[in-house]
């Protein structure tokens, strides 16, 4: 009979819901949670597209259920008998009934008032840079929801990942990507705005420290890694990673925004309008957190370096794949 690691037989009695826990960030704090032998429940819009987490833990140990952040009851009946609740969903582009305010603001407040009504811990995810006064609905939709979060449940954490890189992300993947067959990569802005990439794993750890109570109460947490980088430091990165020879392209934003009114309206957008508004703002951890130990470093985490991670999946964006040899061109 299996049985469970002495530091996790407490935790085998606690059930965790995690509220988009299919997508990329969500498939690694399934398997953190897995790890610690919490049971988990996953709350997605499709049930039955989750079976890739089953996996990940020992039979029996993860659930998925129907959950739409539209909809309070189902967003309420996901939170019943949780011990707590981890809030993961967001979207990167809007698309249909998708709307940023839907998701991060409002979906975002179902959950907390969930939390408040069955007395559960909240961990809520949101994204360096939000603010209820931004110029990007991207960025304004998310500081709106941690608002109202914290009006529902006052002790709930907000953490806060700068841009998130690791096998699945949606960032170095693309540009790796588009380097396969374009001969330029754009630098929006000039290539200047600074990122503090952090690995999905790190944050995926301080969630899991999060709910076990090591944050202070409705305080909030910005999460990097232990670089920081421009834009165009993490081009000249990609490329030499997937040895490709590339021209990195100055675009002014006005020219960036005028491309992307066009992308947008593409199924899966490389770049929209507000991505462009994004760009133009710097998307590392405050000095204020970082004084206040509010970091990945003030939770015990030590954060992993970008070189150390994404070349394991970069790989495949070379000429030939693991065969080809780095220091080449293409």
């Amino acid at each position: 009979m299996e049985t469970l690691p002495e530091n996790t037989q407490a935790d085998a009695d606690r059930l965790i819901t995690v509220y988009g826990g299919s997508g990329f960030l969500g498939r690694h704090v399934v398997r953190a949670l897995c790890k610690r032998g919490f049971r988990i429940r996953v709350a997605v819009r499709r049930p039955e597209l989750a079976g890739h987490l089953q996996p990940l833990g020992r039979t029996g140990q993860i659930h998925a259920v129907q959950a739409n952040l539209r909809h309070p009851q189902s967003v309420e009946a996901a939170a019943r008998g949780a011990d707590a609740l981890i809030n993961l969903v967001g979207i990167l582009f809007e698309r249909g009934r998708q709307r940023f305010d839907h998701v991060h603001a409002f979906g975002a407040e179902a959950v907390a008032l969930a939390a408040s009504a069955h007395g559960t811990r909240l961990v809520h995810v949101s994204a360096i840079g939000a603010d209820e006064n931004a110029t990007s609905v991207y960025a304004r939709s998310k500081g709106v929801g941690e608002k109202l979060v914290l009006a529902a449940k006052p002790t709930a954490t907000i953490l806060r990942p700068s841009v998130v890189f690791g096998p699945e992300d949606d960032f170095f993947n693309r540009f790796a990507s588009l380097a396969r067959f374009a001969p330029a990569l754009p630098l929006v802005g000039g290539g200047h705005t600074r990122f503090q990439p952090v690995y999905v794993g790190d944050v995926a750890a301080a969630i899991v420290e999060a709910v076990d109570g090591r944050t202070v109460p409705g305080a909030t947490y910005e999460l990097g890694g232990p670089a920081v980088k421009t834009f165009k430091e993490i081009l000249q990165f990609v490329l030499a990673t997937i040895g490709r020879e590339r021209l990195l392209l100055p675009l002014p934003y006005a020219l960036a925004e005028m491309q992307a009114w066009f992308l947008q309206f593409l199924p899966k957008p490389p770049l929209t309008p507000d991505q462009v508004e994004l760009l133009k703002t710097d998307n590392v951890v405050s000095e204020a957190a970082q004084r206040e130990r509010r970091t990945l470093e003030g939770l015990g985490i030590a954060p992993v370096t970008v070189e150390a991670i994404a070349p394991t999946y970069l790989w495949r964006f070379r000429k030939t794949g693991q065969f080809k040899a780095r220091n080449g061109g293409a």
